[in-house]
């Protein structure tokens, strides 16, 4: 139990830390709104006067008997002073222009505890008239008392009531407390701050950390790719980028597909997510450099035939690709690209057809993973999501598995919960989710290492490719022809996918930190 008690706090802080932004604008406001309540409200004033009941005692009668009788006469009082009569006869007695109904509403009164002792208050907006008031309640208070006691004077009254302390008007309002209403409003602020911090992380249905992702979908988190402001301007990794934070996080997810099945290695990966603008054309065109940085020959396919960005973040044309490939319009080596120093072919979407699903199903599709799959060490390909359409799923069901892109904290969790059902009803391996656009942690030291995001990586050298400067709008449509003559430090033969290794051979990887 006090474990479970200390998990629950700790997920509140947690909370608490996450949104500490929200807490501190309802505290601001709270203490905003007490402050102008606080100055807006007009002061009032107190008046007291205390009475001593006395109940007077024959001989043979007990003390305690008496004192007991004056305390119960002096709980009668309390409900006494603020009526309509004693109103009355203040309102004759002071003057006021005050009406009983409204002198009924400024007096109150309290009695100590096992004491005979009564005290009235008198509060009003002026100084002056609540000690009037309260003059005139010391004296026809008494007057009252007597009257009802004595039962309009037919016998003696056993009570005697008589002022011992006032009436005194009390030097400072006693309303409104600014210090005490600041402070409570500040205290209030930060509580429905720290309310509302928590039921947000509570109510929260998206996906804000790896864990959460790996315990909603229970698969695999292979990868967390961090939040970069330059991505929306220069998405692909290259020159400058290949050092940063950004470029060593889609290394590591390569290295976890790469382990994820040593037996049987994934060699044909589709990328895809349940919504857009989760990050999955610009993570399909980052893994698939990751791949070709380390040495493997690499075919990238721009599969969605909707609303294709690939070519865009790669600065390739795509006038000729796989649409034209499986309507048999164009040949496989005709269609594909090659892009940057290493081997790696692009096969561009083409143009857009009227009916992608159609045609991704087609046995067209089918043959050509089936050579992809033994001309290539990785084949990756790029597709819409999987709600709004069926492309990814059809085209899933013929890979060795896929990858689900989750964006942080905007991604719902039935989204995506909805989106590994689909994969399973087509029977797609999903091999696991990748969480994007991270809020990147502090800098910290640990055992005297900096972190790693910290360390500088050598970048690669730049260079005047075209295809590894970031995207620019072409002057003109290029030809195949013409991309695949350009002079490249690692030439790759045109029109001809890359052959991929023996198995026999040795893998060859970059020495990474």
């Amino acid at each position: 139990m006090t474990e479970q008690v200390g998990v629950d706090l700790r997920a509140y802080l947690r909370a608490v830390r996450k949104y500490w932004r929200l807490v501190v604008l309802l505290a601001v406001l709270g203490t905003a709104t007490a402050t102008f309540f606080t100055l807006r409200t007009p002061p009032t004033y107190s008046s007291t006067v205390t009475f001593f009941v006395s109940t007077p005692t024959t001989a043979g009668d007990s003390p305690l008997s008496g004192a007991q009788f004056g305390q119960q006469r002096v709980n009668s009082y309390v409900l006494l002073a603020p009526s309509e009569r004693l109103a009355t006869m203040v309102v004759e007695k002071s003057g006021t222009s005050l009406t009983p109904r409204q002198v009924t509403k400024r007096i109150t009164a309290d009695a100590d505890v096992n004491t005979v002792l009564l005290t009235v208050h008198v509060q009003d907006g002026s100084r002056e008239r609540s000690l009037r008031l309260a003059k005139a309640v010391s004296t026809e208070m008494v007057t009252l008392v007597d009257q009802i006691e004595s039962q309009g004077g037919k016998r003696q009254s056993p009570v005697a009531l008589e002022v011992v302390s006032g009436p005194t008007l009390k030097p400072y309002p006693v309303a409104p407390q600014k210090k005490k209403d600041v402070a409570a409003g500040l205290a209030l602020g930060l509580a429905l701050g720290v309310l509302a911090a928590i039921l947000r992380d509570v109510l929260d249905n998206t996906f804000r950390s790896p864990d959460v992702l790996r315990s909603v979908t229970r698969q695999p988190v292979l990868g967390s790719i961090g939040f970069d402001r330059g991505a929306a301007d220069r998405p692909l990794v290259l020159g400058a980028a290949n050092g940063t934070p950004r470029a060593e996080a889609f290394r590591q997810l390569r290295t976890g597909l790469q382990f994820i099945n040593v037996d049987e290695p994934v060699k044909v990966l589709v990328v895809t997510s349940s919504t857009a603008q989760e990050g999955k054309s610009s993570t399909s065109a980052n893994l698939a450099l990751a791949f070709a940085e380390a040495g493997s020959s690499v075919l990238l396919i721009e599969a969605d035939l909707r609303r294709p960005k690939v070519c865009d973040y790669l600065g390739l044309d795509r006038s000729v690709g796989l649409s034209n490939v499986l309507a048999g319009q164009a040949d496989l080596d005709d269609a594909v690209q090659p892009f940057g120093r290493h081997q790696l072919m692009v096969l561009s979407s083409g143009s857009i057809p009227p009916n992608p699903s159609e045609l991704l199903g087609t046995r067209n599709m089918i043959d050509l993973l089936a050579r992809a799959r033994e001309e290539c060490d990785m084949v990756i390909i790029d597709t819409p999501p999987l709600l709004p359409v069926t492309d990814a799923a059809v085209v899933a069901a013929h890979a060795d598995g896929a990858l689900l892109v989750v964006r942080h904290g905007d991604t719902k969790r039935s989204h995506v919960q909805q989106s590994l059902r689909s994969l399973e009803a087509v029977g797609a391996s999903v091999l696991g989710c990748v969480l994007t656009m991270t809020p990147r942690p502090k800098r910290t030291k640990t055992d005297g290492y900096e972190t790693y995001d910290s360390v500088p990586v050598e970048a690669a050298p730049e260079t005047t490719d075209r295809n590894e400067s970031s995207p620019a709008p072409l002057p003109r449509a290029r030809s195949l022809r013409e991309v695949q003559d350009e002079t490249m430090e690692m030439p790759v033969p045109a029109r001809r996918l890359p052959t991929s290794r023996k198995s026999g051979t040795a893998t060859t990887t970059e020495e990474e930190s």
